[in-house]
């Protein structure tokens, strides 16, 4: 107990004395999800309401195969990527591998099923009717899709929130593809790992703390929206 009091004390001594090291990782992690969530959001969001709007041959394989990458592990994805932008890879000339763009690019993989496969579920649960009604009144089909998702934003939220809930806590895939250098691609997972390892149970403590206050975050906001869209 005293060395795990000792943990917890370094850790929160850690993170308000704004220790450099702790706050480069949170920084770092908080880039690279964030512009994989950005990536997942811009594709995924219309790709699933395009999914649940339209009547195609097809369309219900298609369908399962989004919601079987909903669960995707992410070491498969993470093994994918790897051999993508290795040296004898088809995208090796891109130089990625270990760097944060490759962990970037394994995180909007695992985060685009789940943003696109919940944003289908969402406007699928619309009124079916009510599309050919916007359509009739002279809405153009832009405008209607548009006003589909405003109402289903709540479902959308729930999509954003979760992809960035899904990335920001993976350790697998990054620690393949990113190698965990210190400086350079070390993010609040792999440095989890890595100072657990080593017995550096005071930084692991304070950036667990952090994980979870961003996990806390998410959660809180999705409630607020909630209670909002309930009001």
């Amino acid at each position: 107990m005293g060395e795990f009091g000792r943990g917890i004390w370094e850790g929160l001594r850690l993170i308000f004395g704004g220790d450099a090291e702790v706050w480069r990782i949170v920084l770092l992690s908080l880039w690279v999800s964030g512009m994989a969530l950005l990536f997942s959001m811009l594709s995924g969001i219309p790709l699933g309401a395009w999914i649940a709007l339209s009547r195609f041959p097809g369309r219900r394989l298609l369908i399962a195969m989004v919601y079987t990458g909903m669960g995707l592990p992410p070491v498969v994805v993470g093994l994918f990527v790897y051999l993508m932008l290795s040296r004898s890879g088809p995208a090796g000339i891109l130089g990625w591998l270990f760097t944060p763009w490759a962990m970037m690019l394994a995180q909007a993989i695992i985060a685009f099923p789940l943003v696109m496969g919940l944003t289908l579920s969402a406007v699928k649960g619309i009124n079916p009717r009510l599309r050919p009604q916007l359509v009739s009144l002279g809405a153009t089909p832009r405008q209607a899709t548009l006003t589909l998702l405003k109402e289903a934003r709540m479902g959308v939220i729930v999509a954003v929130i979760a992809g960035m809930g899904g990335i920001i806590s993976e350790v697998g895939a990054v620690m393949m593809v990113g190698g965990n250098i210190e400086g350079h691609t070390r993010v609040m997972t792999t440095a989890i790992v890595l100072e657990t390892r080593q017995g550096q149970y005071s930084h692991a403590i304070a950036l667990s703390f952090i994980l979870l206050s961003i996990a806390f975050v998410l959660n809180l906001a999705l409630l607020r929206l909630q209670g909002r869209s309930l009001d």
